[in-house]
């Protein structure tokens, strides 16, 4: 049963946003209820998770929140590798929200939350890289549509991290992504097995001082 608090957490904006867009958040008792039943998944570092109507990040939070957890676990005694993982943590979580300022707000807190994590400054590379990864991870669009705000079709990034402090970018279609649920697996799994499901578009292997490079200069890496 719910608390008090749990009763009192805001779950609508307003009146004319659930009239207008049906906009209700979920409580977070029950977003971790409902998070509890795929735990090993939400504890699995890269594992991905897509959350087709993010609104500001009830779902994506929590879930990046048990990553960290994991990535604190496995490599908190080192510094490099904790952040790096925690980095690659953060482009494991996707989000297409309806509202603009909805969609602000969730790379708004998922910054914030990765930046606790890490105990980051205002102006830190760590935290220019995380929002450069949030630029692309978090789209404003349609999920139904499929398509962004400008009604170009939605593009991802799948993000691997190659160890000593390298990642790679793969860009793929969100379309083909829905397509992929007819085959066994999860997100971006074994594409290369199907031919169809080849990537839009493939960067080199960068660095975070890259990824931030990217973020400062408004285009992704």
């Amino acid at each position: 049963m719910a608390t008090e608090a749990q009763r009192a957490e805001r779950l609508v904006k307003s009146k004319q946003r659930v009239a207008d867009h049906g906009e209700v958040f979920t409580p977070s008792w029950l977003v971790n209820d409902m998070l509890d039943l795929v735990k090993s998944e939400t504890e699995r570092i890269d594992s991905r998770f897509l959350e087709p109507a993010c609104g500001s990040g009830n779902f994506l939070i929590p879930v990046l929140e048990r990553k960290l957890a994991a990535v604190n676990a496995r490599h908190g005694r080192s510094d490099f590798e904790k952040k790096h993982y925690a980095l690659f943590a953060l482009m494991c979580v996707y989000g297409i929200e309806l509202l603009p300022d909805n969609a602000t707000e969730c790379r708004t807190n998922l910054l914030e939350t990765f930046a606790t994590f890490l105990k980051l400054g205002h102006d830190d590379v760590w935290r220019r890289a995380a929002e450069a990864v949030l630029a692309v991870n978090i789209v404003h669009g349609d999920a139904l549509k499929m398509t962004d705000a400008s009604g170009q079709p939605i593009t991802f990034p799948e993000w691997g991290y190659l160890g000593r402090g390298k990642f790679q970018r793969r860009d793929f279609g969100y379309s083909n992504l829905t397509e992929r649920g007819s085959f066994s697996g999860t997100l971006f799994e074994a594409f290369e097995e199907h031919e169809v499901f080849v990537p839009s578009r493939t960067y080199p292997p960068m660095t975070v001082q890259e990824l931030a490079r990217s973020s400062h200069e408004g285009e992704p890496a």
